[in-house]
């Protein structure tokens, strides 16, 4: 597996493997030079009804250059134990999610995958931690590639329109 960037000049996670929920390549590097709101999700959380903000601002601003990309995590309590079928049939089913949902994903720890290596780096959370507290937490990705902000999970996805706004603007 790839390992996340060291140097903040070359935003080579844009070339890191990633997977979709249906195990197939997703290649990261098509959303060069786009703006990036990524999330650690799970389908059993008090937060999962923010499904429906991130499918909106998907909708609201996809094509002006905003690609969402959701990362099921089943380190927070438990809250994301189905399969991949599951997930997905859930997501759409309640949240007519169409935007792109990746594999189950570890953002935290030895097996964290590197794109969350490296987003907990460029953007640590409250007092400089890495780790992601829980689920829902929120990383807007500016156009250049680098990390524009962090969101806490109970930062509700239309509190990040006008950020967006602007980095589209950028």
């Amino acid at each position: 597996m790839s390992t996340a960037p060291s140097s903040p000049d070359a935003p080579a996670w844009q070339d890191l493997e990633l997977r979709t929920l249906d195990g197939l390549r997703y290649d990261l590097s098509a959303h060069r030079g786009q703006v990036l709101l990524v999330v650690n999700t799970a389908s059993a959380c008090g937060f999962t009804p923010q499904l429906a903000g991130l499918q909106t601002l998907h909708e609201r601003y996809g094509d002006q250059g905003l690609t969402v990309l959701g990362f099921p995590c089943n380190q927070f309590g438990g809250q994301e134990p189905g399969s991949a079928e599951e997930i997905g049939a859930f997501c759409q089913r309640n949240y007519g999610v169409d935007f792109q949902i990746m594999e189950k994903t570890d953002v935290n720890g030895a097996e964290a995958h590197p794109l969350f290596q490296w987003l907990t780096r460029e953007a640590p959370g409250l007092l400089g931690t890495r780790a992601i507290k829980w689920n829902f937490t929120k990383f807007l990705i500016g156009r250049d590639g680098r990390v524009i902000r962090r969101y806490a999970p109970q930062d509700r996805p239309e509190t990040l329109a006008q950020d967006i706004e602007a980095a589209l603007a950028a």
